[in-house]
């Protein structure tokens, strides 16, 4: 036994502090009766608990005092003794006396400075003071159909308890102590530090098993792993590996953390007389790609496997196959962020890495009240600093002495410039590369100064409306609603928009673009018939292999002017605003649904309109509501548009609204309030005389009154034959631009953009000349802010940039 003794634990057998003289005996392997301990020489059989603290240990060691001498004389305490047929594991010794010595469960213990062992409360051992059983946290227990032999359970020693294993700090392991080693970043995400190790080789971040295994060389059978991390989000194949455990000869992977983007999955090598193979349990969906830190446990047990993300509910896996009790890994090496190779590099942030062994972890770590940055071991150069340096002392930490401020104009964001600054000086703005795009960290408050044209879009007709959209690794696109027969779709190139596609249309009145998950649709809204008298408009959908949008549903419409495309539910909805049948104003417009069976929109509720002009959606809280803008009844443009609400499967009446010539309704938040801005475009009536000033009509912005259950009149704004609202915002600022078309003489009208100045409402800024301006879209690059607006009257569109000071 002493053998086993001095072969698996740190320790000195000959101790100056044990009995003299005492000689090496050689090793005896034998059977232990489940839940009883060796019989010493001389002795009979002991229970667990039973009898003196002193006996218990004798007989665990074989019945030999020579091991440790006079246990009570030399002043030792063991804490903890776990009893195999063939070896004894003990995780420390605590000493009252100055002479120190150490045994420990075959590891270098770490992360704990003074040395000192750390005890864990009384009664939280294996036995507790009373001699009874208890189970390790979690209730974790031998089989004994396994192995009754190698029941391993753990006792108290006189008026000691059971003392926590030592975690050990595999991640301080494999990094210096300050940081500074070959592609090794200390990057601050969140205010919080973490290791980035995609650019380092993977031997750079890697060390020999024997450094903390140095006097046994099998791996805990009990074990938790804890890590802190931030991950990137990874493409749907791709999996990335959080360390490793490999054997050198041959190059085998003995042990191994990986994730995908729905995955976790923890590897461990099995064999039995057959041969080796690699095992794999797998957590699903740990959420972890969401750009946020998390700290993970990873509790083992033989068979037993948990896994407990931010303190939350664990996860626990019962596998066919357990954790191997004789993992050896002689001759291995740990490798952190990858499995020995460049492929599968974890590309993410690593704060902690942790192993404890012999117990679960989450008890030492929960509850916290930051449980996703919940520590039980951190690397030194992570933590913070001790105190304030002093004016001239160098600073130490890598992250605050290797980042790097690029100067001049935008440069690119990839993973070279990953977790580094620019700074802009013409917005006197500093930024920082996360992922692929600069995201602002100091700026000067962006205020709008004035508007610039930026790009005269000409198109092949007259344009009714625009829409601004982009598809994910595509690109930014506006598509043109033109008069004639051909519409276009431009894609942002080089910062201007360029021609990309021409689609056949009938008097497109505008576009629409959504999705159904990855699927992208383009619908348009056909005013007019086809050659055969037909009348339809046409939902195109985004072709992946052709990059270009081609036919997917003809929908029956009549003089369609705006389609509105919305959720309800998990439900896909389109709503088209049928503005007349002939010369009828007053019919149907249809809500059709989406089938995911049929893949198809079909039919879902008609709606009674009156010269319909356009859709508005959206929500307050968890009502959904939908509001149309009616312009005309055949015989006046003063009509009631109403504002309708989902419930119990339709939409229903709430409220209603005098309009004259509602052409367009914008709703918009600004805090906790909720505005709803409709654009009146003609006050006229069969029976009353016509003027020029009938154009010049109030527009009219309404708040949502929560106690009144209803939207009351906020603000009056004179517009002249009002088509469009359009609300953007510039840093901290708010603003409306209204599209006027007419004024009873001329076309050529000022469009104007009114901000928001609370108590005042929104006052006029800037006066923006238009001619015949009918749409107006605000939308954002990499270079700044922007707006453009069709024209109805011209086959030109503009682009203005919205320059801030």
């Amino acid at each position: 036994m002493f053998s086993a003794l001095a072969a698996c634990l740190a320790v000195d057998p000959w101790d100056p502090d044990s009995k003299p003289g005492a000689h090496q005996p050689e090793a005896r392997q034998g059977q232990v009766p489940e839940h009883r301990l060796a019989p010493a020489r001389g002795a009979s059989e002991l229970p667990l608990g039973g009898v003196g603290p002193q006996r218990d240990l004798h007989s665990c060691l074989g019945g030999d005092p020579s091991v440790f001498g006079n246990l009570e004389d030399a002043g030792h305490r063991p804490a903890i003794a776990r009893c195999r047929s063939t070896e004894l594991l003990c995780s420390s010794v605590q000493r009252p006396s100055a002479v120190t010595g150490r045994i420990s469960f075959g590891v270098k213990p770490t992360g704990n400075p003074d040395g000192a062992a750390r005890s864990r409360e009384p009664g939280s051992g294996c036995l507790g003071p009373d001699g009874s059983r208890r189970l390790s946290p979690r209730g974790w227990s031998r089989s004994s159909a396994r192995s009754p032999a190698l029941e391993a359970p753990c006792f108290s020693l006189g008026d000691g308890y059971l003392a926590d294993l030592r975690p050990l700090d595999i991640l301080a392991e494999a990094v210096p102590p300050n940081g500074a080693a070959g592609g090794i970043r200390v990057t601050q995400a969140h205010g919080v530090r973490g290791l980035q190790l995609s650019a380092a080789a993977p031997h750079a971040v890697s060390f020999p098993a024997s450094r903390i295994f140095f006097r046994c060389d099998l791996f805990p059978e009990e074990f938790s792993i804890v890590i802190t991390l931030k991950v990137p989000s990874l493409p749907p194949k791709k999996n990335e590996y959080l360390f490793t455990v490999v054997a050198e000869e041959p190059d085998a992977l003995l042990l191994g953390l990986r994730y995908s983007p729905t995955r976790l999955h923890f590897l461990f090598l099995s064999q039995d007389a057959a041969g080796a193979w690699q095992t794999r349990v797998t957590f699903r969906s740990p959420t972890l790609m969401d750009s946020q830190w998390h700290t993970l446990v990873l509790a083992v047990s033989e068979g037993s496997f948990s896994l407990t993300t931010d303190c939350g509910l664990p996860v626990d896996i019962m596998a066919d196959v357990p954790f191997p009790a004789t993992l050896s890994v002689r001759g291995a090496r740990f490798f952190i962020g990858s499995r020995k190779r460049t492929k599968g590099l974890f590309t993410g942030l690593v704060r902690q890495l942790v192993l404890l062994p012999g117990s679960d972890a989450t008890p030492r770590l929960c509850p916290c009240r930051s449980a996703e940055l919940a520590v039980l071991s951190i690397p030194p150069v992570l933590q913070g600093p001790s105190g304030r340096p002093e004016d001239n002392e160098v600073l130490k930490y890598p992250y605050e002495t290797d980042l790097r401020v690029t100067l001049g104009s935008r440069p690119p964001c990839t993973k070279a410039e990953d977790a580094q600054f620019w700074f802009d000086a013409s917005r006197k703005g500093l930024f920082l590369c996360v992922g692929s795009e600069w995201v602002s960290v100091l700026a000067a408050k962006e205020k709008l100064d004035y508007v610039e044209e930026y790009q005269s879009l000409f198109t092949s007709s007259e344009t009714l409306g625009i829409e601004v959209f982009a598809i994910p690794e595509a690109g930014l696109f506006v598509a043109a609603a033109n008069r004639k027969a051909t519409s276009a779709i431009y894609k942002w190139t080089d910062g201007k928009f360029a021609s990309y596609q021409n689609i056949r249309t009938h008097q497109a009145q505008s576009w629409r673009h959504f999705t159904i998950g990855k699927k992208v649709f383009l619908a348009v809204a056909n005013f007019e018939p086809n050659e055969k008298g037909q009348e339809f408009s046409v939902i195109y959908k985004w072709s992946q292999r052709k990059l270009r949008f081609t036919p997917y549903q003809r929908v029956p419409t009549h003089s369609a002017r705006d389609w509105e495309a919305f959720e309800v539910a998990g439900e896909h909805f389109l709503a088209v605003a049928n503005h007349r049948e002939g010369d009828n104003h007053n019919i149907d417009s249809v809500i059709y649904k989406w089938n995911p069976r049929t893949r198809l929109f079909e039919a879902n509720q008609t709606i009674a309109t009156s010269g319909a002009y356009d859709w508005e959606f959206f929500t307050v809280g968890p009502y959904s509501f939908l509001v149309v803008a009616n312009a005309f009844n055949g015989t006046s443009t003063k009509v009631h548009s109403h504002l309708y609400v989902w419930l119990l499967g339709s939409f229903q009446l709430f409220q209603a609204f005098l309009t004259f010539g509602a052409a367009d309704w914008e709703v918009f938040r600004i805090g906790e309030r909720v505005f709803l801005a409709v654009a009146n475009s003609h006050s006229y009536d069969v029976e009353a005389q016509v003027h020029n000033d009938s154009y010049v009509v109030n527009s009219v912005i309404y708040e949502l009154n929560v106690t009144a259950q209803a939207f009351v009149k906020f603000q009056e704004i004179p517009t002249c034959s009002a088509l469009d609202w359009e609300f953007f915002s510039v840093g901290e600022d708010y603003f409306l631009v209204v599209a006027n078309s007419f004024d009873g003489n001329t076309f050529s009208v000022n469009s104007i953009i009114y901000r928001w100045q609370g108590y005042e409402g929104f006052v006029a800024v800037h006066s923006l000349p238009t001619f015949g301006c009918r749409d107006w879209e605000a939308f954002r690059t990499a270079a700044g802010s922007y707006l453009v607006y069709s024209s109805a009257k011209e086959p030109r569109s503009r682009v203005l940039r919205l320059r801030t000071g």
